[in-house]
C-alpha cells in the first residue's frame, strides 16, 4: 500500500500550529484549524491512500471533523490506534443492519419542546447546539435533527419556561452536540437564566471539550460555570487512557481545583478498549486526573455504527476482571440506555 505523507507533522506525531494563529486566540482558534478532509487527515497521519477512498462515503454521510490537539495524540502510520478509530470514517459505516436505526436511544420520543428532552424524574435535557468539537464515529445522536432545535437564548425561552413550569426538575443537563462549544458570554446567560429557577438545584454538563481542545477550560468558562447557587457536575467522555495528556490533565485540574466534581462516561467500543487492561489502566489514569469512572455503556445502536458493538458476555467479562485488579470506587457502572426505561439499564 503508498503512505501518504505530509511535512505538517513532526517525529513526535505533535502538530505544527497552523499559521495565522496565536495563543491568544485560544480554542476558537484551535476549531478553526481541525481536521475538516478525509485527505488530510490521512496525509497528517500517514495513512495508506486506501483508506482515503474506503472512508469518503462514510464522511459524506457523517462529516470527519477531529481537533489537531487530538490528532497529534495518534501514532503515525498506526492503522489500528484507538484513538484514530474513533474518529476516521470507514467504509463500514455506510452498512444497514437490522436494530441500527437513526434514533436509538428515543430522544424524539423523549421530546417535551424544542430543544428539551426528558427521559427520567427529576432532570431535563437541554439540546444547546448540534456543533462537536470532534465527530465520533460511533455517536449516537449523529443523525440527530439539530435544525430543529432552538438556537440562542431568546429561541430557549419555550425551554426555559417549560423547566421554570415544573416543580418536579431540580437538575438540568446541557448536551449537545457539545454545549461547551457555545461561547462563555451565551453560556453565562443561559445559566444565570436556568439559576433563576428556584427548584433547579444542580447544572450537568456534558462535553468531550477539555479532552479535544483543553485550552477550552479558561477562566470565563470556569467563572460562569461557577459563580451561580447552582451546583456545578461536569462529565467528560474518554474511551482510552491515550486521550489523557498532560495537557488534558491540566485542563481538568483547573475545572476539580475550581470545587467542580468530574465523571468520566465511557463507550464499550470494539478494536478500542474492549480489554481488561486497557480499561483498567483509564480508570487509574482518569482518577489521577481527579475524574471518578463513571459509566461503561454498551454502544448505543444508532446506523452506522454496528462495527463498534461488542456483546454483553464480553462486557460481563471485562467488569469481572476489573473487580479482581482495581478497587470498588475505580470500576465504573456497565450500563446500557433503552428507549422508554425510567433509567440506565444496570448490566453489571
Amino acid at each position: 500500500m503508498n503512505i501518504v505523507t505530509t511535512d505538517s507533522q513532526t517525529a513526535s506525531g505533535n502538530c505544527i500550529a497552523p499559521k495565522g494563529s496565536s495563543p491568544s486566540e485560544g480554542w476558537r482558534s484551535s476549531m478553526r484549524a481541525a481536521f475538516r478532509r478525509l485527505e488530510e487527515l490521512c496525509r497528517y497521519l500517514q495513512l495508506p491512500e486506501d483508506f482515503i477512498a474506503g472512508g469518503k462515503q462514510a464522511a459524506a454521510d457523517f462529516p470527519l471533523f477531529v481537533p489537531r490537539e487530538f490528532a497529534a495524540k495518534i501514532r503515525p502510520g498506526d492503522v489500528n490506534d484507538p484513538l484514530l478509530r474513533q474518529v476516521l470514517p470507514v467504509e463500514s459505516e455506510t452498512v444497514s443492519l437490522e436494530g441500527f436505526t437513526a434514533n436509538p436511544v428515543g430522544d424524539h420520543e423523549a421530546t417535551l419542546t424544542p430543544g428539551l428532552l426528558q427521559k427520567y424524574q427529576g432532570r431535563a435535557l437541554m439540546i444547546t447546539t448540534g456543533a462537536c468539537a470532534v465527530h465520533c464515529r460511533y455517536c449516537f445522536r449523529r443523525h440527530f435533527p439539530y435544525s430543529e432545535s432552538p438556537k440562542g437564548i431568546e429561541a430557549w425561552e419555550t425551554a426555559l419556561a417549560a423547566i421554570a413550569g415544573d416543580v418536579s426538575l431540580h437538575e438540568i443537563l446541557l448536551s449537545g452536540g457539545d454545549p461547551l462549544m457555545l461561547t462563555d458570554p451565551i453560556l453565562r446567560q443561559l445559566v444565570q437564566r436556568i439559576a433563576q429557577v428556584e427548584h433547579v438545584k444542580r447544572l450537568r454538563i456534558h462535553t468531550r471539550l477539555p479532552v479535544m481542545i483543553p485550552s477550552r477550560v479558561n477562566d470565563e468558562l470556569l467563572t460562569w460555570l461557577t459563580e451561580t447557587r447552582l451546583k456545578p457536575v461536569v462529565v467528560i467522555h474518554v474511551n482510552h487512557p491515550h486521550e489523557l495528556g498532560h495537557d488534558v490533565a491540566g485542563a481538568l485540574a483547573r475545572l476539580s481545583e475550581a470545587g467542580v466534581p468530574l465523571l468520566n462516561q465511557t463507550v464499550l467500543l470494539r478494536g478500542i478498549n474492549d480489554d481488561a487492561a486497557t480499561l483498567s489502566e483509564l480508570s487509574e489514569r482518569l482518577f489521577d486526573c481527579r475524574v471518578m469512572p463513571y459509566y461503561l455503556h454498551q454502544l448505543d445502536r444508532v446506523q452506522g455504527a454496528a462495527h463498534f458493538e461488542v456483546d454483553r458476555a464480553t462486557g460481563l467479562k471485562l467488569i469481572a476482571a476489573m473487580r479482581s485488579s482495581l478497587p470498588g470506587y475505580l470500576v465504573p457502572r456497565y450500563v446500557e440506555e433503552i428507549a422508554g426505561d425510567t433509567s440506565k439499564r444496570v448490566i453489571a
